[in-house]
């Protein structure tokens, strides 16, 4: 499945158009990450945790938003944007959003 940020994608052309697709994921921080994060904040330095928690919640919106545009019969997702936000009473939740218009190709 072809995914990306353009519009188009180069040397193809877009037969039909089936829709926007969703993909999202809220992922909570738990007690162990949020405290080895809060060290790499108090001695300098990038917090591993987080980012993997975050790369592992991005790649897993997208995988859904791929599975949704094939359940419509597309072969490609264009348009694609990604959102972040934290939600919960103490900010303890990640969610990532990603969007895109199926496509079928030529």
């Amino acid at each position: 499945m072809v995914c990306t940020t353009t519009p188009s994608i180069d040397g193809r052309k877009i037969a039909e158009y089936k829709g926007i697709v969703f993909g999202e994921v809220i992922s909570g921080v738990d007690f162990i990450k949020d405290f080895a994060a809060g060290l790499s904040n108090f001695f300098g330095g990038r917090s591993g945790t987080y980012e993997e928690e975050l790369i592992q919640a991005r790649e897993s919106a997208i995988s859904e938003m791929e599975q949704r545009a094939q359940r419509l019969g597309a072969d490609a997702v264009v348009g694609v944007k990604l959102d972040y936000e934290v939600l919960g009473a103490n900010n303890g939740m990640l969610m990532v959003t990603a969007s895109g218009t199926a496509v079928r190709l030529e």
